[in-house]
């Protein structure tokens, strides 16, 4: 039985309003939403819910599987991980102990947990925003266009390029193992966890080295056909007067929600 690359095209096709927006734009717009999403004051859940309806309307208007965003969204959980100790580090009104530990929480505390999770949320469905409604080479493009620096988006052309091709080398690693392990009815395959351990260390070794000349040999055909670490389009893009205009309105009013939660 086949094993598939556990990787998948982020990339989601469709003719929606947002699909046929600039590049451009929509990443200069991801950007500056979650910028406002990360300056937003600690415990300003109003403003939270005014910077959440237009990214509500993004994904509406987007045509996107509300399950694929939120599955995709998990992606900021550990966030949420990282934040807890702030439960009980931060100074406030008590909330409950934990009498084990004689850990007390406070609200300032919860309200510091929420407000990164809630942070974090936000800007990552965003970001999928972006990404599931732009081809990855539309966003390189964008950045180029920019002038995010060629060595920047050229690492990150090759990373998104070459992380398909490393995912399936593994897996041909991992379908060679599995086809040399022989399984006795009622007992496990393989040895101790230290054996399997070391079996993992050398798959690990040896993807490594198989990336490495394989790096080598691509480099050498680039070069061999004049690649100089810039990328370079057929078409260029002309920025189009409505998206611009929706664009100077977003910021508009990401400025006056921030404005709000100050004043």
């Amino acid at each position: 039985m086949a094993i598939g690359v556990p990787f998948s095209e982020r990339y989601q096709a469709g003719s929606s309003l947002v699909h046929s927006m600039d590049a451009r734009l929509k990443l200069l717009l991801a950007l500056a939403y979650i910028f406002a999403a990360t300056l937003t004051p600690v415990g300003h859940w109003l403003a939270f819910g005014l910077l959440a309806a237009p990214l509500v309307v993004a994904v509406a208007a987007s045509r996107l599987p509300v399950l694929l965003v939120l599955r995709r969204s998990a992606l900021a959980l550990p966030f949420m991980v990282v934040a807890v100790p702030l439960l009980f580090t931060k100074d406030g009104d008590a909330l409950f102990t934990l009498q084990p530990f004689g850990w007390t929480a406070s609200e300032e505390g919860l309200a510091a947990v929420l407000t990164i999770l809630t942070k974090s949320w936000l800007s990552v469905v965003a970001a999928i925003v972006l990404t599931a409604t732009t081809p990855a080479l539309e966003l390189l493009r964008a950045m180029r266009a920019l002038a995010v620096p060629r060595i920047l988006v050229a690492t990150v052309s090759f990373m998104y390029r070459y992380l398909f091709v490393i995912a399936e080398e593994a897996q041909r690693l991992l379908r060679a193992r599995d086809s040399r392990s022989a399984r006795l009815e009622g007992r496990r395959c393989g040895g101790s966890v230290w054996w399997r351990a070391g079996v993992l260390g050398h798959m690990v070794g040896s993807l490594f080295l198989r990336s490495y000349e394989r790096s080598e040999r691509v480099y050498a055909a680039m070069q061999a056909r004049g690649y100089d670490g810039e990328p370079r389009f057929l078409q260029r893009s002309v920025w189009r007067l409505a998206e611009v205009v929706v664009a100077v309105a977003f910021v508009l009013y990401m400025a006056g929600v921030q404005v709000y939660a100050r004043y």
